[in-house]
């Protein structure tokens, strides 16, 4: 990997390694969780569907406006397209997410009973919701051991090497397979919280890094 000009080797990753990042990263944030603000796993995924290409603090302040009015799956389907719009203009691509948005809420209503699904295939067949979304939902929503690796995460794992890939699938997967198991659960918030704050794109924060003595970046 290069960074700043400068290319050096990945050290092993050891099992004893990975243990110490997520135990440091354990240490700095015992609770984890998302930025987003929901109360339910409907408001969860709306807000999630809302947050691509848009940055949380955008979408909390579309959100707490639409929930005051409208946060069921029929409730929003009862806006519309435009009345939907309405209380998302604010958030790029505002026009195409409130027609998935629109949609999902009707395949909810007629196919689950007006609950968000805990199942990865029934998530992914909801307008606007892919593999990304679906792992932040199965996560948070329903505690299960996903890793919806995003821009952030991708970046602190190929740096500190506990994720050497050249795609996000190639990350997530190494990541579910070797993260141990009593890190797994927290190890998506982890991660993207260390990315948006620490280990930024331009200029990682490695003075106040938690993990900096285990990272490959250490030194640089």
């Amino acid at each position: 990997m290069t960074e700043r000009g400068v290319s050096k080797p990945y050290a092993p990753m050891t099992a004893q390694r990975r243990r110490a990042i997520f135990s440091q990263l354990r240490a700095a944030n015992p609770h984890p969780t998302t930025e987003l603000e929901y109360a339910t796993p409907f408001e969860l995924l709306v807000a999630v569907v809302l947050s691509a290409q848009a940055t949380d603090k955008s979408v909390n302040a579309a959100t707490r406006k639409l929930y005051a009015v409208a946060n069921t799956p029929a409730q929003i389907l009862a806006l519309g397209v435009d009345g939907l719009s309405h209380y998302i203009r604010t958030i790029g691509l505002y026009n195409s997410k409130a027609k998935h948005l629109i949609e999902a809420c009707r395949i909810l209503l007629e196919q689950h009973g007006g609950e968000v699904p805990g199942e990865r295939t029934a998530l992914e067949a909801l307008p606007g919701v892919g593999r990304k979304t679906a792992n932040v939902v199965l996560n948070t929503a329903f505690g299960q051991p996903t890793i919806a690796v995003d821009t952030h995460i991708f970046r602190v794992a190929n740096r500190t090497g506990l994720a050497v890939g050249k795609t996000p699938r190639q990350v997530e997967d190494i990541l579910v397979a070797t993260t141990p198991k009593e890190f797994a659960r927290d190890a998506h918030h982890w991660l993207i919280l260390h990315g948006r704050y620490v280990c930024t794109a331009r200029k990682p924060g490695c003075a106040r890094c938690a993990i900096a003595r285990y990272c490959d970046l250490r030194g640089i």
